[in-house]
């Protein structure tokens, strides 16, 4: 029981935490974001530098495909200006996914304490959203490492092993956990650190985390797929877009799964980088892959929701 509530309280710390800091870098540069993808978007390429950019400035890919929507629903932008930044969200959010894979918890309360001084000392707004997000960066490590030291006790837990083995065995089990999860708590990268944190217990393999992992990919459209409703054509075609993007994805790579963990492994030696690794590449190459067909992607989705 100790260690259920244990790992809730990780959990509820990683989400905060994520949050707290999402929130103080959005505050610092939600203008020059802003003012960016207005400008930066003369074509698909110059639009997936941009949402890299800004997405992993912000550390929030939805937030900026939300932006993009409200963009997009006001005028400012066309729908296949859009499509570029949507591309590079995709891209932009393995960063935190990268942060996370390091054993850096030992950081997490300095970071806190370094982050509250910033919160109340200094009078300038700046210096408060930079605190907010530094100590939102140690929130997230301490919420890590508490999930970690309670999930100690479930490598002996015949039922917790049994749970396991079965999603283990199914690869859609694994796609659809990931999936219902990350719409539930609308944040991929939180789904990421608790299947990071479940492999450094021995929990999770590559191929089930792996798998997790395209769910949540598939997952963090829902968010998008909310702020689109009851928008004009053009904003639906942008949340579409990103569905569209993630799934296509995710259905291409299934029946390479265990290929594709293999290839993963001579990345990296421990498990929880590989499981980074295995992210990024995934969400590089689906990306990059429709990158030059940004034009026939677009007109594939004006005709699946129409003008």
């Amino acid at each position: 029981m100790l260690s259920l509530l244990k790992f809730c309280a990780g959990i509820t710390l990683l989400l905060f935490g994520m949050q707290f800091m999402r929130d103080g870098l959005e505050s610092a540069a939600r203008k020059k974001m802003q003012k960016a993808l207005k400008r930066l978007t003369k074509n698909p390429l110059v639009g997936f530098i941009a949402g890299v950019i800004i997405t992993a400035l912000v550390q929030s890919s939805t937030a900026v495909t939300v932006i993009t929507i409200g963009f997009v629903n006001a005028g400012i932008l066309t729908f296949y200006q859009a499509v570029g930044i949507v591309l590079g969200t995709n891209v932009g959010t393995c960063i935190t996914t990268q942060i996370i894979s390091f054993r850096i918890e030992d950081i997490a309360l300095p970071a806190i304490g370094l982050g509250a001084l910033l919160i109340v000392i200094p009078q300038k707004n700046s210096w408060r959203y930079l605190g907010q997000s530094i100590a939102g960066f140690g929130i997230i490590f301490l919420g890590i490492n508490i999930m970690s030291e309670s999930l100690e006790p479930l490598k002996n837990s015949p039922f917790f092993i049994n749970l396991l083995a079965r999603v283990s065995s199914n690869v859609f089990f694994g796609i659809l956990a990931g999936t219902v999860f990350t719409g539930l708590i609308h944040s991929s990268a939180t789904t990421t650190g608790i299947v990071i944190t479940l492999s450094r217990q021995g929990l999770l393999d590559l191929p089930t985390s792996i798998a997790i992992i395209l769910g949540s990919n598939i997952g963090t459209c829902i968010t998008g797929v909310l702020a689109a409703i009851g928008t004009p054509p053009a904003a639906k075609q942008v949340a579409a877009a990103h569905v569209l993007l993630n799934v296509f994805g995710v259905i291409a790579v299934i029946p390479f799964i265990l290929p594709f963990a293999s290839l993963v492994e001579f990345t990296a030696t421990d498990l929880p980088r590989q499981i980074a690794n295995a992210h990024t590449i995934f969400n590089v190459f689906s990306s990059l892959l429709v990158l030059p067909f940004t034009r026939y992607f677009s007109k594939l989705v004006e005709k699946m929701v129409p003008s």
